[in-house]
């Protein structure tokens, strides 16, 4: 053992000091306006929560040596260390580029605080070892997610996306608890490792009960994935959410509900399982969300005329690509299973980076008072160059063109089904993954070649954004050169959920 039990839970702790500490400052000075040192506070704890992260990566808890705590509740291994390091550098972003985007609004300790208890949940959630203890986390990523939807509250579209969202949400809510609530009923556990044991043991007697349990269970997590047909949430939060916000959700929040899936459906409810005790074949219910969800969510960013929705439609798209990683699952393939299993996770990973780069420069465009339309990014790169070099690397790695990183990562993602037996999953991902080029590239065309369509002038370049937005382009471009070292870790990470 190379630490305590209680260093594994260092990233938890630490966020969750950092919420205390913003809530705490917002005490003492209610009517604070310091928005430097709150951003300062936000981000340093997540810095310091991924550097955290890391080091217990780099000194083997996780891949080597899993953690359990609190009677096994809580389990500290390397796909909780992975995505916690996915879920750090989003919010590490988002709180940089915030710095600038809250300039003129109030309440901004409560925006901080909000920003950083979601990743807190965030990263419990990927330690969540029993039903229970996930339900618990889920709802702690929920709440402040939606008051941040609606943060902005002079704004109807804010206001109404969060409304919808919550509404959406509550509904998401019921349908998962009462999906736990019949599994509990038929194993009368919520323990991943004592499901598994039992229903490995002694089959499943009711079947029906059951069944219908992990089709409310896989509602749930297709919910909070923003997979079809349960992503009609998404455009509207985040069309309507705080650019940075938008970013967070439509990145870190997403890979939450997928650690959720790879954790459960992979320890308590396994398919070498399924096999041998009559439970449902979950694989096949993956399967099709990821084709409805690739076609769907591709087909409509390609007839959006915002730039925003794009987005937000494209993230519905990689939910899809992401489910593959569920889809070509196999009973007793363990060695393949840990290859597609690793490569969505690496997916994720370098989605996050770029979708939320992607996401603050629409948040700087925001700033600048420029359209939310594709013709009013027209000539942009003429008063950006910078911020517009980096877009375009956004743009072109999400669309999967190499040698960006987002091309490597479908790359591994669809060998490793190819290889699991689903060539007609990569296929499909191949195509729509073509298709998505049409309208990444509308965005880079807009931006580099077609002139402005009137005249402007941009208002000085806010600091936290634009520092945001480049460093996230850097990150794109530096997991080229680290892509070896982080699909390894991801390989690795994700055969602890086949050992």
């Amino acid at each position: 053992m190379v630490s305590p039990d209680w260093l594994a839970l260092a990233p938890h702790g630490i966020l969750g000091l950092t919420a205390m500490v913003l809530l705490l400052y917002d005490m003492i000075d209610p009517d604070s306006r310091n928005r430097l040192a709150l951003a300062s506070i936000a981000t340093v704890g997540s810095l310091a929560a991924l550097a955290a992260s890391a080091w217990l990566l780099a000194v083997g808890v996780g891949p080597s040596e899993s953690v359990s705590l609190f009677d096994g509740q809580l389990v500290v291994d390397g796909v909780a260390l992975f995505f916690s390091v996915v879920f750090t550098t989003v919010a590490a972003l988002v709180t940089v580029a915030s710095y600038d985007y809250l300039a003129d609004h109030s309440y901004q300790a409560e925006y901080y605080s909000l920003v950083v208890l979601a990743t807190t949940g965030m990263v419990v959630l990927a330690s969540a070892n029993s039903l229970a203890t996930a339900f618990v986390s889920l709802e702690l990523v929920s709440l402040p997610s939606y008051a941040l939807v609606a943060f902005l509250k002079t704004n109807r579209g804010s206001v109404e996306a969060g409304t919808k969202y919550f509404l959406i949400g509550a509904l998401s809510s019921a349908v998962f608890v009462y999906g736990i609530s019949l599994v509990y009923a038929v194993a009368g556990s919520l323990h991943f490792e004592t499901l598994a044991a039992f229903f490995a043991e002694q089959g499943i007697e009711q079947a029906g009960v059951f069944g219908l349990g992990i089709v409310m269970i896989v509602g749930g997590v297709a919910f909070k994935t923003a997979s079809v047909p349960f992503h009609f949430w998404a455009p509207e939060a985040y069309e309507g959410a705080p650019a940075p916000i938008s970013g967070f959700l439509s990145s870190a929040s997403k890979a939450a509900g997928f650690v959720l899936a790879f954790r459960a459906f992979n320890v308590a409810f396994s398919l070498d399982i399924a096999a041998v005790s009559g439970a449902i074949d979950w694989a096949l219910l993956f399967q099709i969300l990821a084709v409805v969800t690739m076609i769907v969510g591709n087909f409509a960013a390609a007839v959006q005329e915002r730039v925003k929705r794009m987005l937000a439609y494209s993230s519905v798209g990689h939910a899809g690509y992401v489910l593959i990683g569920l889809a070509a699952i196999t009973s007793g393939g363990a060695g393949g299973n840990s290859i597609v299993m690793g490569a969505a996770m690496m997916h994720l990973l370098v989605y996050g980076v770029m979708n939320t780069g992607a996401f603050l420069f629409v948040g700087m465009a925001e700033y600048w008072g420029v359209g939310r339309r594709f013709e009013d990014y027209n000539g942009l790169s003429k008063q950006a160059p910078m911020a517009c070099v980096a877009m375009a690397i956004f743009m072109f790695s999400l669309a999967g063109l190499p040698p960006f990183g987002g091309f490597f990562s479908k790359y591994v993602l669809f060998l490793g089904a190819i290889q699991a037996g689903f060539w007609w999953l990569a296929a499909i991902g191949a195509v729509t993954s073509a298709l998505s080029l049409y309208y990444y590239s509308r965005v880079v065309k807009a931006i580099w070649i077609e002139d402005p369509s009137a005249d402007f002038r941009l208002r000085g370049r806010p600091v936290g954004l634009y520092a945001a937005v480049m460093l996230a382009g850097v990150l794109t471009v530096a997991l080229l050169p680290a892509f070896g070292v982080g699909i390894e870790a991801a390989y690795d990470a994700a055969s602890v959920l086949f050992a």
